[in-house]
């Protein structure tokens, strides 16, 4: 049975993520009005380096700091979904009653 697990701390996204070999990137990306916004992506790369994430390098991603990328998760009020099973995850709306530190 797959579970999930939602991370708002920012300690433990950065050792989810890190611990896979991840690093944070933005993509800029335009609204239907033109509006350009951030998008949250995180980048993996498999032992044989090739890199692996839920977008390809090429839709605009640039890699970030951690400072800046956890700023801005904070500011769009975003949690990091995880499944137990597999190293999978989505950008999931924070619910109130977690704390971000």
């Amino acid at each position: 049975m797959t579970q999930t697990h939602m991370l708002t701390r920012h300690r433990d996204i950065q050792n989810w993520v890190t611990d896979r070999n991840g690093i944070p990137a933005i993509a800029r990306v335009r609204n239907r009005f033109g509006e350009e916004r951030a998008q949250l992506k995180l980048s993996f790369k498999r032992h044989d380096h090739d890199t692996v994430s839920k977008t390809s390098l090429d839709d605009g991603m640039s890699p970030v700091s951690w400072t800046a990328w956890l700023a801005e998760l904070d500011r769009q009020k975003l949690a990091l979904q995880i499944s137990t099973a597999a190293d999978d995850f989505e950008f999931v709306e924070r619910r109130d009653e977690h704390r971000v530190s």
